[in-house]
């Protein structure tokens, strides 16, 4: 089947060539916004990948975790349906490596990275995704170990209201408003979504609520963003957590981001503050039914502000930034903790042989009050070869300290913590090259990471009872990763073909543990990830993608596919996930369901 797939879309390019009517303009350049200097998307040196508005809503996703899938070099390890509960790897490592933005606000969890991806917006609100892949830590500080993903939110351009309303396997229900809101002082983006599925194995049912508002409110200098969502996530989990069959877990969790941010250009400085709040409140019981055997509660919060600034002067753009956080958690578990964090940011951009050279060294300091002073220095080195051809490196060291479940979980008969863990550390080195033209976009690079002192929960021998977290030696990392895209029309319509490859080996030296729960042997070896988006007549959509992971314990091959078709305001869609039923896992003890099907309808009210 794998081979009808392959042969079906080579013989639809070649026929789509031959056809070809005319080829898509290049669009306007996406200025990469997640960073203190901002700069067109060709002219970074790091391994970036940006996930546009039209790739979006032409995927077989329904969610963010969903569509990241399809990106090369990026590992989503999903317990159920709809992005319920996912880790978020790049390149290997540990789901508490990456670290995720919102709008160039910071959301990652203090209690756990479990709960990352909880906050995240539906696709309709989502403009792009820019994915940073390598040590990002000097840009953002600790967390962006293996690199960081910000998802940048729409601004409302037009009045419009949207009604979705979808229903499929599982008894999946879902209703979704969303409208833009435009007045004179002020523009809005709203939303609401209510998800519902009584799961496709027992004890895997879920009802998800979310909100969503985005604001800009104009004065008489600068406009100002107010950012607040809300999402409430009620969820069976069968051995999300445990691989105990005795246990039946459920949790409940509710996340909020308020952050309100604004722009200032003053001659050649320009600054962007901004403040924010994140609230996680979590309550998981390891046995649905008996709420008194084991019931952990937890809140967490996160008050902070930043200012990001940039000044362009003859040598060059200076980047300088500062973070100030105050975290802060409660929990019947873990206990109550507070910590205090201080990042400061320092870079400069020095563009050489009549820009053909560019050259990016960095540092950020951090101030931990429970892990004192770190930094991480690093440097980016970019050439132009032409127009189109681009090679660049960059090495730099990244830190990440523990979680607070890191360090104080305790479960009875299965998993402790350790309150004497010491931080993450690891040096990473890359090197790459880009072609990019209208319609063919290339990019590879190479990558090594070094890594030490890395944190995973492990038994030393079978006899152990307990998975203890602990500062395991280190582990070294290589891999290979590269991408392609190419894009034709047929009938004045745009077509695009996507492939991508990844390759990672470990090398765990002399480690001698007979179990561990994330990091030993459950990393990818070889990912092959590929997509197809067809427009026909301008009213018919269709989308396939494919992803094939190889883990030294297992592989698997996934096959999803879509069908969308507008017709006088109605939108009407089909989604299939692994439409050849494949036996897979993403995360050991959960299997994922077998094909299933989404219908939906949308209206716009313009």
């Amino acid at each position: 089947m794998k081979k009808v797939v392959a042969i079906s879309v080579f013989l639809f390019s070649n026929w789509a060539i031959s056809q070809n009517d005319s080829i898509p303009e290049k669009l306007e350049e996406v200025i990469i916004s997640s960073e203190r200097i901002d700069l067109p998307f060709s002219e970074n040196s790091r391994t970036i990948q940006v996930i546009s508005l039209e790739e979006i809503q032409q995927s077989t996703a329904t969610n963010v975790a969903d569509l990241l899938q399809n990106s090369a070099g990026i590992d989503v390890r999903r317990r159920g349906t709809d992005g319920m509960q996912s880790d978020i790897y790049i390149r290997g490592g540990h789901f508490n490596q990456t670290l995720i933005l919102i709008d160039g606000i910071k959301v990652e969890d203090p209690q756990t990275g479990h709960h990352t991806m909880n906050v995240m917006p539906p696709l309709e609100n989502i403009e792009r995704i820019e994915i940073i892949k390598g040590p990002a830590a000097r840009v953002f500080g600790q967390n962006a170990f293996l690199g960081a993903i910000n998802i940048v939110t729409k601004k409302t351009k037009k009045q419009q209201v949207n009604v979705t309303a979808q229903g499929g396997s599982f008894e999946r229900l879902f209703f979704g408003v969303d409208a833009s809101v435009l007045t004179k002082k002020a523009t809005h983006q709203l939303s609401f979504s209510d998800n519902s599925s009584n799961g496709y194995r027992p004890n895997t049912d879920f009802k998800n609520r979310n909100y969503f508002v985005k604001s800009t409110i104009n004065t008489k200098n600068n406009p100002f963003e107010v950012l607040a969502t809300f999402q409430e996530r009620k969820f069976g989990a069968n051995n999300f957590y445990t691989n105990n069959p005795a246990f039946n877990e459920y949790e409940e969790t509710q996340t909020s981001i308020v952050a309100v941010s604004t722009k200032y250009q003053t001659g050649k400085w320009q600054l962007k503050p901004s403040v924010y709040w994140k609230r996680n409140q979590d309550m998981f019981l390891l046995k649905r039914e008996d709420p008194s055997f084991s019931r952990n509660f937890n809140i967490s919060n996160k008050v902070g502000g930043q200012l990001n600034s940039s000044y362009t002067s003859k040598t060059g753009i200076t980047g300088l930034g500062v973070d100030i956080s105050q975290v802060t958690l409660s929990s019947n578990n873990l206990g109550n903790q507070q910590r205090t964090m201080i990042t400061a940011f320092a870079e400069h951009r020095f563009s050489l042989l009549q820009d053909k050279l560019d050259v990016t060294p960095g540092v950020s300091v951090n101030y931990f009050s429970d892990f004192g002073f770190q930094s991480f220095p690093g440097v980016d080195v970019g050439y132009k070869i032409s127009k189109e051809v681009k090679i660049y490196g960059n090495v730099g060291y990244s830190y990440r300290i523990p979680t607070y479940t890191e360090m104080y979980i305790s479960i009875p008969g299965f998993l402790s913590g350790n309150p004497d863990l010491q931080p993450e550390k690891a040096f990473s080195q890359e090197i790459g090259a880009t072609y990019r033209n209208r319609t063919f976009n290339f990019s590879t690079a190479f990558f090594r990471r070094a890594a030490e002192d890395l944190i995973d929960y492990i038994k030393q021998t079978e006899d152990s009872p307990l998975f203890i977290a602990q500062n395991i030696r280190k582990i070294t990392t290589i891999g290979f990763e590269m991408n392609t895209s190419y894009s034709f029309s047929v009938n004045n319509t745009k077509q695009t073909l996507n492939f991508g490859y990844t390759f990672l080996d470990d090398d765990f030296f002399d480690l001698d543990v007979f179990a561990s729960r994330y990091l030993i042997n459950s990393s990818m070896k070889h990912q092959v990830v590929a997509s197809g988006n067809f427009n026909f007549f301008k009213t018919l959509q269709t989308g396939i993608s494919y992803r094939y992971v190889e883990r030294p314990t297992n592989s698997y091959n996934v096959v999803d596919a879509s069908v969308r078709a507008t017709v006088k305001g109605f939108t009407f869609s089909v989604i299939g996930n692994n439409i050849f039923n494949a036996s897979f896992v993403e995360k050991a003890n959960v299997p994922m369901p077998k094909g299933n099907v989404l219908f939906g309808i949308k209206y716009r009210f313009q």
